[in-house]
């Protein structure tokens, strides 16, 4: 037999997320609708180039570069620093936020996991259940004891936050919380403030790393209504890991671009980290791409774009707002067994349906509508030429 052979390897299953829009893309129907893949797309089904991108590709000529370093553009980290913790915060002042430039938020989660494995190689990482499919595959890939605290009720349709508060107290100290920050993946729901206080508390207590995964500010309330979460972590608890993307708020999907931000409690500590980062980026990528960084900060630093930004992200915002209302209007209008009522009360581009596995199977097979397992539905994905079908069919679905 060949040492050097592949033929003993075993064929993965497919991605969850993936490989269902790989399943849309050979589905040869025209009325197929891929709810699964999360993506924003316009009024129109498009996928957007946003206002404020194309006011900065116009007023600055990109073209072929130098390498960046490897932590990236020291203006966009910068500009990062300023979107997530505030212009004024004085850890940006006194060097206890350091920020490095990754290959969009789940590079920027993935190396977050290295940097822990190397420190921390005994930790336990706990994940929300249910939490985004890649946060369990990120942390196990590096080494890392993943588990789930209790996080959505699905008779309730609510948050379990105090079986959520008693898996933090039982965890071994010194384990990395995964948190949403806002517009949780894939249920939609997300802490109120005085939840949020509580956790941190428990976190606190017990020694806890957080490591809060925000994607999708702008989503929910607001840039900086989102941020506020962050803000209190990172001036109660130090060290605090942050993860963010703009692949969602400026449409920049294949870009990616995004930040790892670290909360340290000195400015010594600070350049100890982020050399050991370098390390960990050097002999990965060796360093982050060009021109995305560009767009980003371009958008963060001119006035015009900026207001663009801030208009274009209220826009969408609300139009995933009017969509979840009126689907939850034609859905309850129309179902004799099921109240949908909950959804209005979830947030950001996702939406836990409710809808079961056979159920979505079913609306796959029947009508070409691609939902992943769990029931989650994309919400963006849904505009007025293609709700009333979507409606329709899932009322078929639960009423067979």
């Amino acid at each position: 037999m060949n040492i050097n052979s592949f033929s003993n390897l075993t064929l993965l299953p497919k991605d969850p997320i993936i490989g269902l829009t790989e399943a849309y893309n050979s589905d040869l129907r025209e009325s197929k609708i891929n709810l699964g893949v999360g993506i924003y797309l316009n009024s129109e089904g498009k996928l957007p180039t946003l206002n404020c991108i194309k006011t900065v590709s116009k007023e600055k000529n990109y073209c072929s570069s130098r390498y960046l370093p490897i932590d990236g553009s020291a203006k966009y980290c910068q500009e990062v620093k300023k979107l997530l913790f505030g212009e004024n915060n004085s850890l940006i002042s006194e060097s206890k936020l350091l920020t490095a430039q990754t290959l969009g938020g789940t590079g920027a989660l993935r190396l977050g996991a290295e940097m822990l494995k190397a420190f921390l190689p005994n930790a336990t990482v706990a994940i929300s259940d249910p939490s985004w499919e890649n946060h369990r595959s990120i942390f196990e890939a590096v080494g890392l004891k993943v588990t789930t605290y209790p996080y959505y009720d699905k008779l309730q349709f609510k948050i379990k936050k105090t079986e959520f508060l008693e898996k933090l107290k039982i965890l071994p100290k010194q384990s990395i919380i995964v948190l949403h920050a806002c517009c949780h993946n894939p249920t939609g729901l997300d802490l109120k403030k005085s939840q949020w206080e509580e956790v941190m508390s428990v976190i606190e207590e017990n020694d806890h790393i957080p490591f809060l995964d925000i994607a999708y500010q702008g989503f929910n309330k607001g840039i900086d209504e989102d941020a506020e979460i962050i803000r209190s972590f990172v001036t109660r608890i130090r060290p605090t890991f942050i993860a963010n993307s703009f692949s969602k708020s400026l449409s920049l999907y294949g870009e990616r671009v995004g930040a790892l931000s670290i909360a340290t409690n000195s400015n010594t500590e600070s350049k100890k980290i982020l050399s050991h980062l370098k390390k960990i980026v050097r002999s990965n990528y060796s360093n982050p791409p060009t021109y995305g960084q560009q767009l980003v900060t371009e958008v963060l630093t001119n006035k015009f774009a900026r207001n663009q930004w801030e208009s274009e992200l209220d826009e969408m915002r609300n139009r995933i707002k009017f969509i979840r209302n009126y689907l939850v209007k034609l859905l309850n209008k129309n179902s004799k067994d099921r109240d949908f009522s909950f959804i209005k009360s979830q947030n950001g581009m996702f939406s836990f349906s409710g809808l079961n596995e056979k159920e979505v199977a079913k609306l796959r097979i029947d009508f070409g509508i691609y939902v992943v397992n769990s029931g989650r539905i994309c919400v963006a994905a849904i505009n007025k030429s293609n709700i009333d079908y979507i409606a329709s069919s899932i009322n078929a679905v639960i009423d067979n």
